[in-house]
């Protein structure tokens, strides 16, 4: 008997090892700084990475940079300087970084929101200065950029692409950066007498220490980060924009002798600050990057990010999250996902997103609509209020799947207090109604997580979940389970003056006491959980985690049909990321882990190390090999057949980037996969919830996957390129045992999908 067919790859835990953070809110500030108005208009800023003080006159002058990594807030250990200036054009700031001689340099060349250890600065705002969302604009000394939205106090989302502008230069003693952000490219409250008050972040990394120092004294490591930008006063102009980004792209697919031609628009007008609209027509839903290859046998669905540039602009109002990893009411790869009749994906002919704010209220409305019998109908609506000391949020969601006879509404409200500097509480509430075959079912569930600071050492967490088992998001949201209540305490200190000669610059510890029981009071998780996060003085990183389990038991792995006790258990886990040295860089990480049915009577372990080599600053290459073993692994058959399978996996993730230039890239990406997976022995989960022995048929099993893509891009224009996209993979279950490493050489020769893509987009501002 072969295990039930993957929907995607590994299965997901409920909370990841480093969770992202819940919901943070405003900080009181001891500073608030203003820009005086300026008697003339500013001059207009040519942005050529030469700071000419005639240009910047009247500009705010910075030079107050601190320490945040490691975090103990002292001066800079080379100089750093900003001038922010409000011009008609937009907000331009300008950073001069001092770097002589003996310091080295970084030159490395990255891709567009690659993550990488070199010299860099961060421009970081929030334009309605609320603690709600924000945007960062990293530039790097080869004037290579990054873009992120900002939500949740510390999560960053790259999938947004901004248009806006920058530029570099470098002289023996440092490098200077002049950025301009129009005003167009986020939605901003109207301002009020001429003046608008921004949140404002700047830093720089030094890329050879790691070390970052920034202004204000805000860390991403501390529960508040977008709370702590430092409020800025200054004069506000409207900036305009009407653009229409027209695309064709032409598909060869190779496996069906078959050509296909599709053409379509997005289309982006914000007449103000406070009103943005953004529709696509006939819009590509395709992305011209690959996901990684995911194998998932477990009973959650796998997650996975979304980079098509509708879902990505004026996204940040729409977040609402559940706490649990990657939850979210508004999952936007269900919108053109695969189709409720089973027919490939669904073909999206339209969507239309509405953003603006009137007063202290922020609005966002968002529409899609799929294609056919089978064609679904999205619908959103956000509500968020500022309270000053308090937001209060609505967002309330609609989908109609026609093909199945099923509507799904849910309605969420979201709260944030901060009665201080210190204290921050995060609550929300959520309701689901699904109607479906003249049946409505309604499921609750509601969050709460409470972050006290104590000083700057020292930081406690309480954190609670509950979710009902009729609670369903996952029409247009991500939910990994329902049925769920959780609690966890946890403590955090933070040790930011090591010793001059340790080769660790700093250290976050956690300590952490988890509770989890699913909606029927059945015990799911009782954890004691230590985390050790540092940073190397060669600005490389080194973490570790050991999870300590009671025994509990698993009411996902059998569908509903029993569930099953775990025994105690543990966990330990190491991560190493050491930046280029040289023409080297590496990561690794082992895991070692007991066995779900008996515990440490049997380990499992995970081992990956990932070199890259760099032939020169822009070429680079790199292959990274992962072994995994488990001794007992436990598959899902049918009804409350399970089978334990001792199972090897194999994993290749390799490949070359080459930047060509300011305007060209080569990549290629290969991801292969070889897992076998030889029975020891069939269970049947019993009534008392224990595995018991049978006789029943279950096979050996092996997977192969592979996936694979050459993608060359040239920018026309900031926003416009042309693609070619030659792309292959295929995925293949085969009923019987095949070692992993003779499935991985043989995942060469699938072919399931092959095809040449080419596409172009230009954007024309109008």
């Amino acid at each position: 008997m072969l295990p039930a067919v993957p929907a995607a790859m590994k299965p997901m835990r409920p909370f990841a090892r480093h969770p992202s953070r819940p919901r943070g809110h405003r900080a009181a500030r001891a500073l608030v700084a203003s820009l005086a108005l300026l008697a003339l208009p500013a001059m207009a800023v040519s942005v050529d990475g030469h700071i000419d003080p005639v240009e910047w006159q009247g500009a705010r002058h910075i030079t107050d940079f601190r320490k945040t990594q490691p975090l103990n807030g002292e001066p800079g250990s080379l100089p750093t300087e900003a001038w922010v200036l409000s011009t008609p054009e937009g907000l331009a700031v300008a950073f001069r970084c001092i770097q002589p001689p003996g310091v080295p340099r970084t030159h490395q060349r990255i891709r567009r929101d690659e993550q990488a250890q070199v010299d860099r600065v961060n421009l970081m705002v929030d334009f309605d200065d609320d603690g709600r969302t924000g945007y960062n604009f990293m530039v790097t000394l080869t004037d290579d950029l990054n873009d992120a939205v900002l939500t949740n106090e510390s999560r960053f989302n790259t999938d947004w692409d901004g248009n806006w502008k920058h530029a570099v230069s470098e002289d023996a003693q440092g490098w200077s950066v002049e950025m301009l952000i129009p005003w167009y490219i986020a939605p901003m409250r109207s301002a009020v007498g001429g003046e608008r008050t921004i949140g404002l972040y700047l830093d720089r990394v030094i890329g050879s220490t790691g070390e970052r120092d920034a202004w204000p004294v805000a860390s991403f490591n501390k529960p508040r980060f977008l709370s702590d930008f430092t409020p800025v006063t200054l004069p506000a102009y409207t900036q305009p924009l009407f653009a229409v980004t027209p695309y064709v792209v032409g598909i060869r697919d190779q496996v069906h002798g078959a050509n296909s031609v599709k053409g379509g628009a997005d289309i982006f007008w914000k007449p103000n600050g406070q009103t943005q609209l953004t529709a696509t027509i006939n819009p590509d839903f395709g992305q011209v990057e690959s996901d990684d290859l995911v194998v998932n046998f477990g009973a959650e669905e796998t997650f996975f990010t979304d980079k098509r540039p509708f879902f990505t602009e004026n996204q940040g109002i729409f977040d609402f999250g559940m706490l649990i990893d990657n939850s979210q009411l508004i999952y936007t790869r269900r919108v053109g996902g695969p189709a409720d009749d089973g027919n490939g994906a669904g073909d999206v002919t339209g969507a239309l997103k509405l953003n603006g704010s009137v007063g202290a209220t922020r609005y966002g409305v968002m529409a899609a609509q799929e294609s056919g019998d089978a064609g679904r109908t999205f619908s959103a609506l956000r509500l968020i209020h500022d309270f000053g000391t308090q937001t209060l949020g609505m967002l309330a969601t609609h989908v109609d799947r026609p093909w199945l006879d099923r509507d799904a509404d849910v309605l969420g409200f979201d709260h944030r207090w901060q009665p201080n500097a210190k204290l921050t509480v995060t609550s929300n509430v959520v309701g689901s109604a699904i109607g479906q075959h003249n049946t409505t079912v309604r499921g609750t569930g509601a969050t709460t997580v409470v972050e006290y600071e104590m000083n700057e050492r020292w930081t406690q967490e309480w954190l609670g979940m509950h979710f009902d088992d009729k609670l369903d998001l996952n029409d247009f949201g991500y939910l990994p389970r329902n049925s769920l209540n959780y609690v966890h305490y946890e403590v955090r200190r933070r040790f930011a003056d090591l010793p001059a000669d340790s080769r660790f610059a700093s250290h976050v510890w956690h300590w952490r006491i988890i509770g989890m029981d699913n909606d029927h009071g059945l015990n799911l998780q009782r954890q004691f959980r230590v985390i050790r996060e540092s940073q190397l003085r060669d600005g490389g990183e080194s973490d570790w985690q050991l999870n300590l389990d009671a025994p509990a038991y698993d009411d996902l792995l059998t569908r509903g049909h029993g569930a099953l006790r775990l025994p105690h258990n543990a966990l330990l886990d190491w991560e190493r990321q050491s930046p280029r040295k040289g023409n080297w860089g590496w990561e690794s990480e082992v895991t070692f882990k007991g066995s779900d049915r008996v515990g440490l009577r049997r380990v499992g372990y995970m081992a990956q190390f990932k070199p890259t080599y760099f032939i020169n600053d822009a070429f680079s290459l790199f292959s990274g090999v992962t072994y995994e073993f488990d001794p007992d692994w436990l598959v899902w058959q049918h009804d409350n057949l399970i089978g334990s399978f001792d199972s090897h996996q194999v994993l290749l993730d390799a490949g070359i980037n080459w930047n060509i230039g300011n305007r060209q890239e080569l990549r290629i990406k290969l991801q292969a996969l070889g897992l076998d997976a030889r029975l020891l022995q069939a269970y049947r989960v019993n009534g008392d919830r224990r595995a018991v022995a049978v006789d029943d048929p279950v096979d050996d099993f092996s997977v192969r996957n592979l996936g694979f893509q050459i993608r060359y891009r040239y920018e026309l224009a900031p926003l416009s390129d042309l693609y070619v996209v030659y792309g292959r993979g295929g995925y293949a279950l085969d009923p019987r045992y095949s070692e992993a490493g003779s499935q991985f050489g043989r995942s060469f020769d699938l072919r399931d999908s092959e095809q040449l893509l080419v596409k172009l987009a230009y954007r024309f501002e109008l």
